[in-house]
């Protein structure tokens, strides 16, 4: 197994394609093991769907099967083979599970008729026929397949977080199957999987909707609230990722035992809920982005835990105080199991303790947080009167899922170049590019309004879907540019979404993805308007004329 080939993310080689080792970090066994986990759950989507289409119904357990495994494929989630392993026997289990239920079908491709062997090594030499370049199809149709199974990577990702807080829907994942199975199907054209690839922007939204219920439903609704970016004396255990479940038991079973609590990366978002931030010892948040954990977590004297991707390989330095848990891992990491429901996180807990954590405080510094689509909405008079009267011009959606790769410091020189008189939103990772600058108010309103996680990418839908309609005209037609960078799948899975709501003239960046063919990039700048990004200036001035 001394190639691949991986075009999943937006830093993939050379922006072709990694073929050697990806650049996330993964190698070639790895990756190959990710393809054979993809084909195993084609076959499953086969039998899903053919189940499904029969008036059956698939048991939840496979639900949950399906939506881990396609998240554990995602960018910067899991590097462990044997982790992948486990995944590929439990699909064959699922698939012979469900192929007993439908029973004989006349004709099957190929990954629903596929036995797994018995061994790793069999399992890497079976892999490579389920690469992505192994079959000789035209490049429109794998353009479309690839990008069904991206954007299903991402809601893969939404679906889990929410069915860990027990929250489901069987719509949302009726889709895996006939997005699955669509993948297979020689006979559906371009013009079906474009219908496919926009049904699952639909589908996305509902799912993103459901995520936001879980959150708001055990958490509370997020407010606005200021956050401490600075370190606290004592011991300290930093979250990253994007579990609020698991941030949630860690605060439990460290109430009280002297440990302060900060979030990193995406979980920055978790300080405006109520039932998280009532924790006095959850103190701020600490570090950047996912791309700079290296660097902040050389030699700290505290532990880290990781609870969903966003993982890089971790240097010498902090390898034993590093945990991960839930769909992440990393081979010779420390893993945190969940037994009915629950995390034992002893393990982090004493080990935070012994390394005895900061010595002294930095001075208080601070940033705000909160501004989900309730927070944002109650302002709403503000806003409209201020779009009436002139002192607001135009709203800035500037965010999305951040990355090492050159170029991106042109979202920090947009958010910089933005006038006086417009609104910045902003979420996900993407934001750690400006979010420690001052941009000022507008009356009382700031102008910078952090919507949270690339999770919460649905509450700057209902915020602009609401501004819509109190000015009764069209999206499009509002005072509204959406500036977007991506990275990896989730990233996939909400431009899609934006697409199927119709939305235009998007900017992308930093560069387009890789896995998008010139003929469907046509008709996505032809339909949409999708256009890459140029330099920060020229692209708000043609945005503001």
């Amino acid at each position: 197994m001394e190639n691949m080939f991986c075009y999943q993310c937006e830093q993939t080689a050379k922006g072709e394609g990694c073929i050697k080792m990806g650049v996330c970090g993964k190698d070639s066994r790895v990756a190959a093991l990710q393809d054979l986990l993809i084909y195993q759950l084609k076959g499953i989507g086969f039998y899903g769907s053919e189940l499904l289409d029969r008036g059956g119904e698939v048991a939840e357990h496979i639900d949950s099967f399906v939506m881990d495994a396609i998240f554990s494929t995602l960018t910067n989630v899991n590097f462990d083979e044997d982790r992948f392993v486990e995944f590929l026997v439990e699909a064959q289990t699922v698939k012979d599970e469900l192929r007993g239920m439908v029973g004989e079908v006349s004709e099957a491709p190929a990954p629903a008729l596929y036995v797994l062997p018995a061994t790793k090594d069999e399992m890497l030499s079976d892999a490579k026929m389920a690469g992505v370049m192994y079959e000789d199809i035209d490049e429109d149709i794998r353009s479309l397949r690839e990008l069904l199974i991206y954007g299903m990577k991402g809601m893969g990702a939404y679906a889990h977080h929410a069915y860990v807080l027990g929250f489901s829907d069987k719509e949302v994942n009726k889709f895996f199957y006939r997005g699955l199975r669509a993948t297979t199907d020689d006979t559906l054209g371009a013009e079906d999987l474009l219908d496919l690839v926009l049904e699952l922007g639909r589908v996305n939204l509902d799912c993103m909707a459901l995520l936001d219920r879980a959150n708001t439903g055990m958490y509370g609704t997020p407010e606005p609230t200021r956050v401490a970016t600075t370190k606290k004396k004592g011991p300290f255990i930093i979250v990253s990722g994007h579990d609020l479940k698991d941030l949630k038991q860690l605060l439990e079973q460290t109430e009280g035992k002297g440990i302060n609590i900060y979030t990193h990366g995406e979980m920055l978002p978790c300080h405006a809920y109520p039932e998280l931030k009532k924790y006095d010892h959850l103190v701020g948040n600490y570090g950047g982005a996912w791309q700079d954990q290296q660097k902040e977590f050389d030699n700290i004297p505290g532990c880290i835990l990781m609870t969903t991707n966003c993982i890089q390989k971790p240097r010498p330095s902090y390898e034993d105080r590093i945990f991960t848990t839930g769909i992440v891992g990393w081979p010779g990491i420390a893993y945190i199991e969940e037994k009915d429901g629950v995390k034992d996180f002893t393990p982090i807990i004493e080990k935070a303790l012994e390394l005895g954590g900061w010595e002294e405080d930095e001075e208080e510094k601070t940033i705000l947080v909160g501004f989900g689509h309730d927070a944002t909405l109650k302002h709403a008079d503000k806003i409209i009167e201020g779009v009436k009267s002139g002192d607001i011009s135009h709203f800035f959606l500037i965010g999305g899922c951040d990355g090492a790769k050159p170029g991106r410091d042109y979202y920090t020189e947009f958010a910089e170049l933005t006038p006086d008189d417009t609104i910045i939103l902003t979420l996900a990772c993407g934001k750690y590019r400006f979010n420690k600058m001052d941009f000022g108010t507008i009356g009382d309103l700031p102008r910078l309004l952090d919507v949270g996680q690339c999770n919460d990418a649905y509450s700057a839908i209902k915020i602009a879907l609401a501004l819509a309609e109190a000015f009764e005209c069209d999206v499009n037609e509002l005072p509204l540019s959406m500036i977007l960078s991506w990275y990896e799948q989730k990233a996939v899975c909400i431009l899609l979404t934006l697409l199927s709501l119709g939305i235009k003239n998007i900017h992308l960046g930093p560069s387009l993805p890789a896995f998008i063919s010139p003929n469907v990039l046509d008709i996505l700048v032809r339909e949409f308007g999708i256009r890459p990004t140029s330099t920060a200036r020229e692209d708000l001035e043609a945005i503001l004329g």
